[in-house]
């Protein structure tokens, strides 16, 4: 199994890749006040804290007296009251905010990923695709929700911290103030190291989503094959890495959050040492002192915590890089504005403006070269194929007889030439058009996780149950369905795996006739079907076909005699064209094929008559 090079996201910290976040947080910028000013209250409370302490130590500990105590006990604890209803609050607005904007970026990535081209899916594995809606998603809702409010927080209480410290004492203050430098230094190291690693272990994270995904849905070719040691073997491998990667990275706050205790005791030491002769020498009530050993004690982790979000908002801006990546990704077939403004998109079709096709089709000096590809596979092709003719597609495997298709519907675009469907170029009406009256039935069929029933109304949302059934009827899938326990109504599993594949063949001709569109292409569509099947639904093809432009591409050449046309495919080029007889009569390639394919034909006949 290749390994896919994922980009690498290492840039410094941008506020213009954090302002692409702007759109995301904008709809709950309520929430960011509400939860910002309730952490600025917050902060207030736990820099007063201390204070409240020193007010009894002063008053009631010192004077031995409870003159007074009442009216403080209730100060105290109605500040207390207000500060859990506000952690309340703020937790409430904080959460709301993750939730709705990992949402936001969940649902924006796969609306997108549905106007991306082929280009793009041949190129990404699904798992770094997923890495990028959950894995990432989640981590910048969480930071934007939480690692922003508690740095906002940390900034306000060690200001205020350290200005209070100034106002009682400037000397006790400074002591404290030079230990700042070491911490920060400190901190900065650290952090910067554990970064590094940490982005390493998100990068074979990614690696591990992707391998996992396709070990999973791969799992039967695995078993089938007999390589799951060697899976096993490479996962474990990846895994081992991340471990390694994780515990280097854990290492490090091993050494690091021990030395951040280390020079928060040295910081209350000086502070008892210096604060206790003032104190002897009266020149510091004890209540003061004590502030300075609360505030010697606590001050150093809101320094830390601050320095570790800063890394952490650092390593974010990896994660946004990602998913704008995706987000920023162009489809390499797009429609016009104008096409748009009549046909409307992928998500808001305008329908009424739809012409219907009638299947008159032209190739016109068409040449073409994949994106990521340097030679032209198809060079100054012309075709007229009128409506209602059957073309066939033959060829050897890798052969290219894909291309075709795919430039008919418009998952590629001609580099040169133009396509004309009923006299109009293809580009001047919307992809969706087009798509919506061709109907696919494809070598692996998919099928989505639902009933047969779903299924099949896929070709046809409004269509009713006695059109579904009919349809089914049609292609014999109805026998499909009457051999689960719950008939239409059973449950295909995900991708359709409970039935077999030709099973699946079968449903995905059953939503291909209920579309009931202008345009067929099938894709090698009875080769996963047994001879005795192929024979049932045969004449449904030609029964269904006929009146309809349609393209077969054909594994089986005995299937498409009867085509209208048939195109020989050799390396990406059409070298051959006309009927089944005008081709037999050439004695040329697709002689040669047909022959070949024949004799082995009749082989296994006497082979299996045996």
């Amino acid at each position: 199994m290749a390994a896919y090079e994922e980009q690498e996201y290492n840039k410094p910290f941008s506020f213009r890749i954090w302002a692409k976040m702007i759109p995301f947080f904008k709809p709950y910028r309520r929430y960011f006040i509400i939860t910002l000013g309730l952490n600025i209250f917050l902060a207030g409370v736990d820099v007063l804290t201390p204070l409240f302490q020193s007010y009894a130590i002063d008053h009631f500990i010192t004077l031995d007296t409870l003159d007074g105590l009442q009216p403080f006990a209730i100060t105290y604890i109605l500040m207390i009251v207000a500060q859990t209803v506000s952690v309340y609050f703020s937790v409430h607005a904080a959460t709301t905010i993750e939730m709705n904007v990992g949402r936001d970026l969940k649902w924006a990535q796969f609306q997108h990923l549905h106007t991306l081209s082929f280009s793009y899916y041949n190129t990404t594995p699904v798992g770094y695709i997923h890495a990028r809606v959950m894995s990432d998603t989640l981590r910048i809702a969480t930071m934007i929700a939480w690692g922003l409010v508690d740095m906002f927080w940390a900034l306000i209480y060690v200001a205020s911290v350290f200005v209070i410290m100034f106002l009682l004492d400037g000397r006790l203050a400074f002591i404290i103030l030079l230990i700042v430098p070491c911490i920060a230094l400190l901190t900065v190291y650290f952090q910067n190291q554990i970064l590094h690693w940490n982005r390493k272990v998100r990068k074979i994270n990614s690696q591990i989503t992707s391998a996992y995904n396709e070990g999973i849905t791969g799992v039967k070719t695995s078993k089938s094959m007999g390589i799951e040691s060697d899976n096993d073997q490479e996962f474990f491998l990846q895994t081992t890495e991340m471990y390694c990667l994780a515990s280097r990275s854990a290492r490090l706050n091993a050494v690091y959050i021990p030395m951040i205790l280390l020079f928060g005791s040295v910081a209350s030491a000086i502070v008892l040492i210096r604060g206790g002769g003032m104190v002897r020498e009266q020149v510091m009530e004890l209540g003061t002192l004590s502030v300075f050993i609360s505030y010697a004690v606590i001050i150093f982790e809101p320094i830390q915590q601050l320095a570790r979000l800063l890394s952490e908002l650092i390593s974010c801006q990896a994660n946004i890089e990602r998913v704008m990546d995706l987000l920023e990704q162009k489809p390499n077939v797009v429609d016009q504005e104008a096409v748009i403004a009549k046909y409307g998109d992928a998500f808001t079709a305008k329908k009424e403006n739809w012409e219907r096709i009638q299947g008159d089709i032209v190739f016109e000096d068409v040449s073409f070269q994949y994106p990521d590809g340097k030679e032209y596979v198809l060079e100054h092709f012309n075709l007229h194929v009128k409506a209602g003719m059957s073309v066939a597609i033959v060829g050897e495997t890798g052969a290219g007889k894909s291309t075709l298709v795919n430039l008919l519907g418009r998952f590629f675009e001609p580099t040169k030439g133009r396509i004309l469907i009923d006299g109009v170029d293809y580009r001047e009406r919307s992809q969706l058009w087009l798509h919506s009256q061709i109907g696919y039935v494809l070598q692996s069929p998919h099928l989505f996780s639902g009933t047969v029933r779903e299924n099949i109304r896929y070709g046809r949302l409004d269509a009713t149950d006695k059109e579904v059934e009919e349809a089914a009827r049609q292609v014999s899938a109805d026998m499909v369905a009457f051999k689960l326990p719950q008939g239409y109504e059973s449950n295909v599993g995900e991708s359709g795996g409970r039935l077999s594949v030709g099973e699946k063949q079968l449903i995905s001709f059953a939503r291909a006739i209920l579309a009931n569109p202008a345009i067929f292409v099938l894709d090698e569509a009875t080769s996963s079907i047994d001879t005795q099947t192929e024979q049932l639904i045969q004449k449904a093809i030609r029964h269904l076909l006929k009146g309809h432009t349609s393209f077969v591409i054909a594994h089986r050449l005995s299937t498409i005699r009867q085509s209208d046309l048939i195109l020989v495919v050799k390396d990406g080029k059409i070298i051959e064209k006309g009927s089944h007889k005008d081709l037999l009569m050439m004695g040329g390639y697709y002689f040669d094929l047909y022959s070949r394919q024949f004799e082995e034909e009749a082989a296994m006949e006497v082979f299996g008559s045996h």
